[in-house]
């Protein structure tokens, strides 16, 4: 099968602690897939040992048919691998545009050329328009971020992720803290990247999570519970007991 991300017997251990353990998935070319499961379950560590934040204590992690465990975080980027987090992290005082402006400069290797004013990045500002007619941002791009409504801080820093030009993008509940009305409009927009983005998304609400992922990995007590569809998660009888609950899911 062709894979654009997995990982082998991936294990993180802290004293007698096992935050994760065996954990054995792959992520294919373009995949829309959710890591569910309760509170506890592993789901942050397995991102953060995806991403090299943390070191793993066993196994392995494959960017294609490359393996990439011992990589710091900073060549994992550079390879295709993006994250965003729970608590979005920006540019609180700069305008939508030259944040993601800045983003596309870091990548490029000119951060360090600021002596040529934004106007003479042409390019630069003709992408960075892209990512924010992608995003549905167009209207905010001259707004500073730190004035934005919550769900629109979040689309800003998932431009910021894509503008490092990621194959694999990891959303780490992406609507934590967000109105479910805007919640909805913010997975709607993730939904439509183009699909040579593969995304990896942690996401508590179910509705959302049957609604957007193609395929679901539970997660229990740092192991794989199990994965399917988000039919086959649905009507499993063993996920509703340890966490989705006897209430029947809504459509």
């Amino acid at each position: 099968m062709n894979t654009t991300l997995r990982t082998e017997g991936l294990t993180k251990i802290w004293g007698a602690f096992k935050a994760n353990s065996d954990v054995s998935l792959t992520f294919a070319p373009g995949a829309r897939h959710a890591l569910i499961g309760p509170n506890g379950a592993g789901k942050t560590t397995f991102i953060n040992l995806l991403t090299g934040a943390l070191p793993a204590t066993a196994g392995k992690v494959f960017f294609g048919d490359r393996e990439i465990t011992g990589l710091p975080q900073h060549q994992r980027v550079k390879l295709g691998m993006t994250r965003t987090f729970q608590i979005n992290t920006l540019f609180a005082g700069l305008t939508v545009l030259e944040s993601i402006i800045l983003a596309i400069s870091e990548r490029e290797g000119l951060q360090t050329a600021w002596y040529k004013t934004v106007e003479q990045q042409t390019a630069a500002i003709e992408e960075a328009g892209q990512l924010l007619t992608t995003l549905k941002l167009s209207a905010d791009a001259n707004t500073v971020t730190r004035n934005l409504p919550y769900g629109k801080q979040r689309l800003v820093e998932i431009a910021l992720a894509l503008a490092t030009k990621p194959k694999v993008l990891l959303l780490d509940e992406p609507a934590a803290g967000i109105p479910s009305a805007e919640s909805a409009e913010l997975f709607e927009v993730i939904a439509q990247l183009p699909r040579e983005v593969t995304i990896v998304f942690i996401e508590h609400d179910m509705g959302l999570v049957f609604r957007f992922a193609e395929r679901i990995t539970v997660m229990v007590g740092g192991k794989v519970f199990t994965e399917g569809t988000p039919a086959e998660i649905a009507a499993d009888k063993r996920v509703k007991e340890v966490y989705l609950g006897e209430a029947e899911h809504e459509e």
